[in-house]
């Protein structure tokens, strides 16, 4: 055995040497990483010891057996470091457990349960005290003061808070159209008691007076900038709200395929017939505006996502109504009941509206250097304008001959729904259904025509663009400019939110509301 031992010796030392060389060998090296082959000459001469320890180690490396695990867990770690890198919404994105998305999905949650919460006590609070000032306009203000306080002693503390409520602001961003809808939804039942004759009156009233308005505000702004000579500098990136994508359109499909089986078995399953058609109703609603917003640009101009929302609606009213047998009166009925104990789908999406304007106070304060830089065109445009569109529509109406009922609940066609529901709400006798639908048709018009008229107007400077827009079409119109003018978008954005704001303020005055009720008649 020894000897057999001591002759093997040899023999293994031998093939050793020889699989050394082998593993050392030109073609091995070859393979490894281009990194790995060479060292810089100056090192080599610096330190020749430490140069062959590196190479050997380097061709040892690259030539050890491929390990499994070690190329299972270098990619990982490597994923890990570039979420950290990105913050906690890129780790949330790339963790494999899918916790992360839960906490985004609960941050969303609280932040925008808070604004809603803070909306409705703010409501029922102005109820109680019968003050008939817009509840969500002074919390709106709260907001904004806080956060001007807080960039002031404690930026910090103001970023943290525009972060946390971030999720909140770019959920109303990504579905603020749908809110607009129900009245285009029960159109047909707010216009039933209006004359055809009336009706083309105050069609006329909604063109024309969308076109002036925009003349007004446009000229407005570029007169004052000529005079401030302010030079226009770039804005703060606005965020955008991501796509749909394609499990929303599956989830909000079962939604609605399910719900309608419900209320067709059983109408009044889920207590009324109301609550019932809710959940089909609204999926209806959702699936409307995301089918609209994935459309081509050029199908867009003649089917706007609000036209195509509220028709998917309107079928989804018809189909039901047909095959129950209730009618789709009942079922419209059943849409927007306006009875807080008894909500409908309607309901449901404009009970964001006090949500809308409470947002308001984050856009701003995020441009809020680029409101002082332009304070003078901003404010006086829009103060001319909004004034100008109150004033002009109860002369209009009185001019050509419209009831006063009906002119006074289309004062506030070139301001927001959110807040012309609560203008039209200082007033008595009005059709608040009527109102919100030509607040909507007022923007849809805009949406189509207003870069078109600005360009035939002679209207090129990025300030008078945004705030004509704004001016005239509202959310709408500042929705059709984000995708082609993201430079005169920071303007039509704030434009957007003041104007409201100084409508609402305005007509908060009762000497201002008695005139106007005087001049419509």
């Amino acid at each position: 055995m020894a000897a057999t031992s001591s002759s093997s010796s040899p023999c293994m030392i031998a093939s050793l040497r020889s699989s050394h060389r082998c593993r050392l060998s030109p073609s091995a090296t070859a393979t490894s990483p281009p990194r790995l082959r060479t060292l810089p000459p100056r090192r080599c001469r610096r330190n020749p010891s430490s140069s062959s320890s590196s190479s050997r180690q380097a061709a040892a490396i690259s030539m050890a057996p491929a390990n499994p695990r070690h190329r299972l867990i270098a990619p990982i770690h490597a994923a890990a470091a570039a979420a950290g890198g990105g913050g906690g919404g890129g780790a949330g994105a790339t963790s494999p457990s899918g916790l992360p998305s839960l906490v985004g999905i609960a941050h969303l949650l609280v932040s925008l349960g808070i604004v809603l919460a803070s909306d409705k006590f703010l409501k029922q609070a102005f109820a109680a005290a019968s003050i008939k000032f817009p509840s969500a306009l002074f919390g709106m203000f709260c907001v904004f003061s806080v956060l001007v306080v807080l960039d002031a002693f404690a930026p910090a503390l103001a970023k943290g808070f525009m972060d946390f409520f971030e999720p909140a602001t770019l959920f109303i961003q990504r579905w603020l159209p749908l809110f607009y809808v129900p009245s285009l939804v029960v159109l047909p039942l707010a216009v039933r008691d209006v004359p055809a004759a009336s009706g083309l009156k105050i069609f006329l009233i909604i063109f024309g007076g969308w076109f002036a308005s925009l003349m007004v505000a446009g000229y407005t702004a570029l007169t004052v900038r000529k005079i401030v000579q302010t030079q226009l500098i770039p804005a703060e990136p606005m965020s955008k709200p991501s796509p749909f994508a394609t499990l929303e359109f599956w989830a909000w499909g079962a939604v609605f395929v399910a719900s309608f089986a419900v209320a067709y078995v059983n109408p009044t399953a889920l207590g009324t017939t109301a609550r019932t058609c809710l959940p089909f109703l609204l999926a209806s609603t959702v699936l409307g505006y995301m089918v609209g917003s994935g459309l081509p640009s050029g199908v867009k101009k003649v089917l706007h996502p609000i036209i195509c929302c509220a028709l998917s609606a309107d079928l989804a009213a018809i189909a039901y109504g047909y095959l129950s047998r209730s009618g789709v009166d009942a079922v419209l009925g059943d849409y927007l009941t306006k009875a807080p104990s008894n909500p409908g789908a309607g309901d449901v999406l404009m009970g964001f509206l006090g949500s809308v304007i409470i947002s308001f106070a984050f856009s701003m304060f995020k441009q809020r250097k680029l409101v002082k830089r332009h304070a003078a065109e901003i404010f006086t445009s829009i103060a001319i304008a909004s004034t100008f569109s109150l004033y002009s529509t109860a002369i209009l109406g009185r001019v050509i001959g419209l009831e006063p009922s009906l002119t006074i609940s289309i004062l506030p066609r070139c301001i927001t729904v959110a807040l012309a529901l609560s203008i039209v709400s200082f007033f008595e006798g009005v059709n608040s259904s009527l109102t919100a639908a030509v607040v909507v048709l007022t923007g849809l018009i805009g949406a189509n025509f207003v870069q078109a008229a600005m360009d035939k107007l002679g209207l090129n400077d990025p300030i008078a663009r945004g705030i004509g827009t704004a001016s005239s079409a509202h959310g709408l119109g500042t929705a059709a400019l984000s995708a082609k003018e993201p430079e005169a978008l920071p303007f039509c954005a704030i434009a957007y939110g003041l104007t409201g704001i100084f409508g609402s303020l305005i007509c908060s005055v009762p000497a201002v509301r008695q005139s106007l009720v005087f001049i419509a008649g």
